[in-house]
Formats: C-alpha cells, sequence, structure tokens
C-alpha cells in the first residue's frame, strides 16, 4: 500500500513538472506585444469606440470571418462604432496561442470569449473565436496593421456580409 501511494505521488509530481516544463514561456519581447493587445482590448470592452480605433494604424487592412472582402481602417471604424453603441462587453477573456516579435513588428495568434448584451432587449449572447493580429510599434504603442479572424461559435451571419 505505501509502495502505490508513494508512485501515485511520484506520478503527480512528474505530471506537474511535465506540465510545468511545457508550459509557453514568454520572453520580455513577447509579453509586450501581448499587453498591448489586452490594452486595446480592454479599451474595446469599455465602450471606447474613439480609443479603441487609436490603436489603429492608418494604414490598416483587416478581414473579419463577417466579413466578406477586407475592410480599411475608415469602414472597421463605422462597424465599431455602431457596434458599440447597439452592443455592451459584459466579459471576456484572450488567450494567446503564438506570438511571434521581430522588432517593430509582431503578429499574434490568439482565442477570445466574450458575454456581449444587447442594449435594446438586455439579452446576453456568448461567442467566442480566434484572431490573428499583425501590430507594428509606433512611438511605443503596438498598432493593429492588419488581423484576421472572428467568432469561430454559433450563428456567424450579420450585417456585414
Amino acid at each position: 500500500m505505501k509502495i502505490a501511494k508513494m508512485s501515485f505521488l511520484f506520478c503527480v509530481i512528474l505530471l506537474a513538472y511535465a506540465a510545468n516544463n511545457y508550459a509557453q514561456q514568454w520572453t520580455d519581447a513577447q509579453k509586450d506585444v501581448w499587453a498591448g493587445v489586452e490594452k486595446y482590448w480592454a479599451v474595446s470592452a469599455s465602450g471606447d469606440a474613439a480609443g479603441f480605433m487609436s490603436y489603429f494604424d492608418d494604414s490598416y487592412m483587416g478581414w473579419s470571418t463577417q466579413s466578406k472582402v477586407p475592410q480599411s481602417k475608415a469602414n472597421t471604424s463605422k462597424w465599431v462604432t455602431d457596434d458599440m453603441k447597439s452592443n455592451t462587453t459584459v466579459l471576456y477573456t484572450i488567450t494567446p496561442l503564438t506570438i511571434w516579435v521581430k522588432g517593430d513588428f509582431a503578429y499574434v495568434h490568439y482565442t477570445y470569449s466574450q458575454l456581449i448584451k444587447n442594449n435594446e432587449s438586455g439579452k446576453k449572447t456568448p461567442s467566442s473565436g480566434i484572431w490573428t493580429d499583425i501590430l507594428m510599434k509606433e512611438n511605443g504603442k503596438w498598432m493593429l496593421i492588419g488581423d484576421h479572424g472572428g467568432r469561430t461559435s454559433g450563428d456567424k451571419n450579420n450585417i456585414m456580409e
């Protein structure tokens, strides 16, 4: 019995070590990029459309899975502003999968989950999806120059199509 308990304890310790050993370890540069992503998600969740759009470079071209074609910063701003008038982010989580950095350029693959409340009906809708953000550092701030992704859960139809 004592050998069985010790074997079990050894396996638990070994698994914990292995899990920690294989966990993603981010460099300082990767952490800096991810902090930038977290900042613009927080601004977006606060409902500040202009503040969120301040993270988009003028050269931005992004392609949401809900759009048939890539969108410029100006067009994206129209959709973002309208969406933030109609909906409120109740909560969200974002999880990085890959962060690549080379000097002042980076891209991030990540997942998101969020709970959105329609301001008119009060209905709360969960959604989740994936994004790849392409970033350029300007004056110490990570700016979106492109992205691709969007909702992968539930009904993907919306008025952007």
